[in-house]
């Protein structure tokens, strides 16, 4: 995963903006609880009243809450709040002040006050229902802490007020009472006092006049705005992250990409031996693609579950310390099922690379090979052998899908599971005073919250195992040293005439036991047509593939002009040379485009009639000119649109328009008829006059004419010399000769 984040670093800015976002997004999504639990607590229970202490109360409240608080309470209200004549205050907003005596609060209500005013109501309340069980009568049922915001609601005050003689004598007479409800008032929760404090402040507000459903309307209006507010910016947050994400991840793929396929071009042929090509097809497609997928998970996931699971976690254990324990539990099992799916599915994501690798190589020989399939009739046994291969790769697959497909069922049971166990515990926590309904509703979305951002973390942590092999894969095309690499300085040399000395030349393959050229001497000089012949196997293809270097030498050396190949740069070696393999090669586009393929800088108008020349002599100019398109004729991918002898003479023409010092033929004419041949070689012959040909053949008829002919035979030379020189002096060249022309022919 190293590649993964070394290849981010371009990107940092826009990761740190997406960590900011979801940072931004998080917070929404943790508000949302609380301002649904505030909207139940605060907006229906407390009807939209905020405080716990009023900021006005008629002369009578005060006086008889003043009965229920310690000394040292009333001192202190006493302090806060001032005495009003009827007809002194806000008349606006106590209307019924204008005819009652109050007390105004100076300042701002505190937390401190309202515990105060919330310990006296429910002091009161308790108070009251002793005294009507010492006069024989019925306790309220409903006399419970957690429902006293219920009795509260429909409390006559005027009632009580006619009672405060008596509450005044009882409290004189019997202290001990009062500090007894006192001391039970103590044990109750903060957020209960809170709520008993605020049901009182409605019915002082009330009974002075107050519109309290308005402000209920406005609280919950306000609430609800705030939630969608919130929401919105929410969902902003989240498409800009998704936006940004999905940029960084499709940057850093395109950087993969064009890195993995500058080293693949620079790759030599030992290089290739060691990745097959459908490998490196599957390296820069499907396992880029797998390592884009889950940057984009990483930055959208891995770094908001994070922030999620921990904040949901701390929200809710401000809801309730008292069910931490369920929260520990579920977060426990989680871990555990993503760390098992993580151990089992890991070896497995390995292996579906590999199969993937092996898909696409049956299917790519299929494909390429499909005439040979056909005229040999083994399309059944194609057929088996992609099956197995696609069945293999499905087993694989459906295993790891039911291993993940496992995850879902179990999330879902356990956030079912444990949305009960909330509802249970969270009741007996309501019936004890020590939570409140709408905290329980909070309690249980953070809960979820908290489960599904483990929902996301296990998903990761089956994605990432996949993305970790392809991002392996990718490393190690990426961690490849070429073996053929261009000197610190590289040599030019003094002049440019294309001689081609091997001296001692000896090559093997790498991880081979044994030499494939051994000893190998000669020089090709300008003007002379240098020919190989020999039996398949016995190195000419290597021996010529050591001259651009395609690979490099074991042993000995390869001179250019006097300068060891290795000491030349390989652009400027290759710039010299006009290449043309045993397969033909073309490239989609028009003939033009492949005839220009190897020249710097060229201009249609300008080089129009060098591209027609090298057409001429390379024979195609026939077939060329037959269509109504000309030199710009379309030619399909890998040529699939022309025959293999045009296919040959239109890639000898890419050599032959390059005008190059060296011209290099690996059994360039096999393809061709006689004909064609003859009229090819004499027409090369007047064309390279100046330049050295290297000819690869298989046929004598070809290389009969070559000024100097070396023939190989086990990666030795068995012979060197012309075609009459070798007839008499080399067996192994007399036995080739004589298979394929008379005596008569050979003369």
């Amino acid at each position: 995963m190293k590649i993964i984040v070394k290849y981010m670093r371009p990107y940092l800015l826009l990761v740190l903006a997406c960590l900011v976002l979801l940072f931004g997004q998080a917070m929404c999504d943790l508000s949302l609880p609380n301002l649904m639990s505030d909207i139940v607590d605060v907006g229906i229970q407390k009807n939209g009243i905020t405080q716990s202490a009023p900021d006005a109360i008629s002369k009578d409240g005060f006086i008889l809450l003043r009965t229920f608080m310690t000394e040292n309470e009333r001192a202190l209200v006493d302090s806060r709040y001032t005495p009003v004549a009827a007809g002194d205050g806000d008349v606006k907003k106590y209307p019924l002040s204008a005819k009652i005596d109050t007390y105004m609060l100076s300042g701002v209500a505190d937390d401190e006050l309202g515990s105060i005013f919330g310990r006296a109501a429910m002091t009161m309340m308790n108070a009251m229902r002793k005294i009507a069980e010492d006069a024989g009568g019925q306790a309220d049922s409903s006399g419970d802490a957690a429902n006293f915001t219920e009795g509260l609601s429909d409390f006559d005050l005027s009632a009580v007020y006619a009672m405060q003689p008596m509450l005044d004598m009882t409290l004189a007479g019997a202290p001990t009472a009062f500090e007894t409800q006192q001391k039970i008032s103590e044990q109750v929760d903060d957020t209960i006092l809170s709520s008993v404090g605020a049901v009182m402040v409605r019915i002082f507000y009330t009974e002075l006049g107050v519109d309290t459903d308005a402000i209920r309307s406005n609280y919950v209006l306000i609430s609800g705005a705030y939630m969608l507010l919130l929401a919105i910016v929410g969902a902003i947050f989240t498409v800009l992250v998704s936006l940004l994400a999905s940029r960084t991840a499709a940057g850093l793929a395109r950087d993969m990409r064009r890195d993995v396929f500058t080293k693949v071009e620079s790759f030599s042929n030992a290089e290739f031996d060691k990745f097959s090509t459908a490998s490196l097809i599957t390296r820069t497609t499907n396992d880029i693609t797998q390592v884009q997928q889950v940057a984009v998970m990483m930055i959208r996931m891995l770094l908001y579950a994070p922030i999620m699971g921990i904040g949901g976690v701390i929200m809710a254990v401000n809801k309730s310390v008292a069910m931490s324990w369920i929260m520990a539990t579920a977060v426990l099992i989680l871990l555990a099922i993503i760390l098992i799916v993580f151990f089992i599915a890991m070896p497995k994501f390995k292996l579906v690379q590999k199969q993937v690798d092996r898909l696409n190589l049956v299917t790519r020989e299929s494909l390429s090979g499909l005439m040979v399939i056909r005229a040999f009739g083994t399309q059944r046994f194609e057929e088996q052998r992609f099956d197995t291969a696609n069945a293999d790769l499905t087993k694989t697959n459906l295993f790891v899908n039911r291993v993940m497909v496992i995850i879902m069922p179990l999330i879902m049971f356990m956030m079912n599971a444990i949305s009960l166990l909330i509802m249970w515990f969270g009741a007996k926590q309501i019936e004890a005073s020590a939570m409140q309904v709408g905290d329980l509703m909070a309690y249980i979305q953070y809960a979820m919250q908290v489960i599904m951002s483990f929902l996301m973390l296990s998903m990761m942590f089956i994605m990432i195992p996949r993305a970790a092999v392809s991002a392996d894969r990718i490393a190690e095309v990426l961690a490849t040293k070429p073996t053929v690499i261009d000197p610190p300085t590289p040599a030019v040399p003094a002049q440019i005439k294309g001689e081609i000395v091997f001296k001692d030349v000896v090559f093997r393959y790498g991880g081979a036991e044994e030499d494939v050229l051994q000893n190998i001497s000669f020089t090709a000089i300008p003007g002379q047509t240098t020919a190989f012949i020999g039996s398949t196997g016995s190195g000419k293809s290597t021996l010529i593939n050591l001259i651009p270097r395609f690979y490099d030498v074991t042993a000995g050396q390869i001179l250019f002009d006097g300068v060891d190949i290795r000491d030349m740069s390989q652009k400027e070696l290759r710039s010299h040379i006009g290449y043309v393999p045993q397969k033909g090669v073309l490239f989609s586009g028009d003939i033009s485009s492949n005839l220009s393929y190897g020249i710097a800088d060229f201009s249609a108008s300008d080089d129009e009639s060098a591209l027609r020349k090298a057409a001429e002599v390379a024979q195609a100019a026939e077939f060329i000119d037959t269509s109504p398109e000309g030199m710009h004729r379309e030619i399909a991918q890998d040529g699939a649109n022309v025959s293999g002898g045009q296919k040959q003479r239109l890639s000898i023409a890419r050599a032959i328009a390059r005008n190059p010092a060296v011209y290099i033929f690996d059994d360039s004419f096999s393809a061709l008829d006689f004909k064609t041949d003859a009229a090819l070689r004499r027409a090369l012959a007047g064309h390279t006059s100046d330049a050295t040909v290297i000819i690869v053949a298989q046929r004598v008829g070809t290389i009969m004419n070559a000024d100097n002919i070396i023939v190989l035979d086990d990666g030795r030379i068995a012979g060197q010399g012309t075609h009459r020189e070798l007839l008499e002096s080399c067996e192994t060249y007399r036995e080739i000769a004589y298979s394929q022309l008379s005596a008569a022919e050979l003369d």
